[in-house]
Order: structure tokens, then sequence, then C-alpha cells
């Protein structure tokens, strides 16, 4: 089995033809054909599936699709890896995170790694669940993610530390007048403005919400962090927001609560971080200023 092989047979699944494959890979059909024929033989059985005009996946192929793929990605950034291994002035940095990070932890990171690194090219991708972002990190895609801290992650992993949740209240809200921590279960009656239910934050802040003895009830829903903020501001009910991702003009109107929703974050990789990632991780968020608040709720 060789690298050639795999690139061959990830290209044909996906174009769904040889024909279309060898012309991508700017190969003879036959050729192309022998390797597929010459992996399979390999590996004692047949991937594929050879329809009159298309392809189609045997269950061997479909369990090995993946690894295929991560292999590929994996030798690709092996490659790029060792070309800036000593010089850090070009090249491209892919990150992954969930949305929330993205607005909130990452924006002054990326900008002190270009500080640095001027010639550096950053590229984000946002996913809505940490469960998205941990699959597709261990396919091998990106070379460095953000997020919650994932479990049983069997690649390197270091923590940032802890994401305290705050309350953001209507401008004008009593509670905006009282000093000190407020107790979540004074605003059980409330209507709220919460994040869709298909959002990541969506079960932390029904699960905050339930531990302090009620389920809250929507105002209005929304897929945008920060249109939750406005949202909540403008008067149509309480939100729950991680500190750090807070418009400046907004932050007046927040409060800790005595007993604060928090997560543990981490960046964390498929294999090994490659130069680009270990210059990132310099201009992470300090994990030794970011302790787990006292009495903090933390969803399992």
């Amino acid at each position: 089995m060789n690298l050639r092989q795999l690139q061959y047979f990830v290209a044909v699944v996906e174009e769904g033809s040889f024909t279309r494959a060898a012309q991508r890979l700017f190969v003879a059909q036959p050729s192309l054909s022998k390797q597929l024929l010459a992996l399979e033989a390999e590996l004692g059985g047949p991937l594929l599936e050879r329809l009159p005009r298309s392809v189609r996946l045997t269950p061997s192929g479909r369990a090995f699709l993946p690894d295929a793929r991560a292999t590929i990605l994996s030798a690709e950034r092996a490659r790029r890896s060792a070309r800036m291994a000593h010089d850090l002035t070009a090249g491209e940095l892919e990150i992954a995170t969930v949305y929330s990070i993205a607005i909130g932890l990452l924006p002054d990171s990326i900008r002190a790694l270009r500080a640095r690194h001027p010639g550096v090219l950053v590229s984000l991708r946002e996913y809505v669940h940490k469960e998205a972002l941990e699959d597709d990190v261990r396919s091998g895609v990106y070379d460095i993610a953000v997020g919650p801290r994932p479990r049983g992650w069997e690649g390197p992993m270091t923590s940032l530390g802890w994401e305290e949740f705050v309350l953001l209240l209507p401008e004008g809200d009593p509670i905006l007048g009282t000093t000190g921590r407020v107790e979540l279960a004074e605003l059980a009656e409330r209507q709220w403005v919460l994040p869709v239910p298909t959002a990541g934050m969506a079960p932390l802040v029904l699960d905050a919400c339930r531990d302090a003895g009620f389920v809250p009830q929507p105002a209005v829903h929304s897929s945008q962090v920060e249109a939750l903020a406005r949202l909540a501001a403008c008067g149509l009910g309480p939100t729950m927001l991680p500190a750090n991702v807070v418009p400046g003009d907004l932050r007046h109107l927040t409060r800790r609560l005595r007993r604060p929703l928090a997560r543990e974050l981490a960046a964390y990789t498929r294999m090994a971080w490659s130069p680009l990632a270990t210059a990132f991780l310099d201009n992470l968020w300090d994990a030794r200023t970011a302790h787990r608040p006292a009495n903090a709720y933390v969803p399992q």
C-alpha cells in the first residue's frame, strides 16, 4: 500500500467515476485502475463496486475511506510542516473551533501570531457542535483545534483554562441596580433569549437553568452569538454567554452568577503540533490566569 494508491482511491470516490478521477489526477485510466486493483488485492477484497456509469463503496470501502483521507491529509501537512520547520515567515495555519470561541478567545491570539509572523495565512473554520469539530480533527483535517476539552483524546492536547458564562440583562433591568452575584433561580419566571436548539451552547444553558430548578422559556432564539447579546440588551430577556464574547459596549449589562456555568477549554491536534501550531499556542490564553470559577456548574 502506498500514498498514491490512497490518493487514487479517494479521487475515484469523490468523483464517482474512474474516468473523471483519472482526468483530475492527470493519469491514464488503465494505470489508475491497475493501482486500485493492487490495493484491493493487498487488502483482501473489493473497496469499490463498479457500476455501469458510477462506482459505489463496498462495506470495506466505507470502513477504509476515513483513514485513507486522514493519511493523505497528514502526508500533505507533514510536507508543509517540513518546509516550514526552519522558516515561519510564510505558510498557512488551519484552525478549527466552535462559533463562540471564534469571536471570543481567538481574535487577539490570531492578531498576535500575525504580528510576529506577518507572512502567515490563517484559515479559520467554525463549527456549531464540538462533536463535529472533534470528528474532523480525528480525520486529519486542520492543524489545530480550539474548543471545549474533548474526552478521551489520544493526540496532543493542552489545557487553556476555564471559560465562565455570565448573565447579560436588558438595559434598565432592576437586577443591574444591585451589587454582588445573581442567583439564577431569580430569573425562572422570565422569558429568555436563547441559542437555537441545534447550537452547541443550547444544552449548556439549558442544563445550567435546570440545575437552578427551572426550564427557561424562550422569547426568541438565535444562532448568532453576538445577536444573543444584542437581543437581550434591547429588552427581549436575559441570556447567558461566555464572558469573553460579550461586546465591549454591553459589558455594563453583565452580572456574574452565584453558581456560574463554566467549561474547560483546550487546544488539541491529531498527531503532532506543526511549527505554526506551536507558534500559535504561545499566543493563546494563559491557563494560569483562567482558573475554574468557585462553585461552578460544569455540565458533564
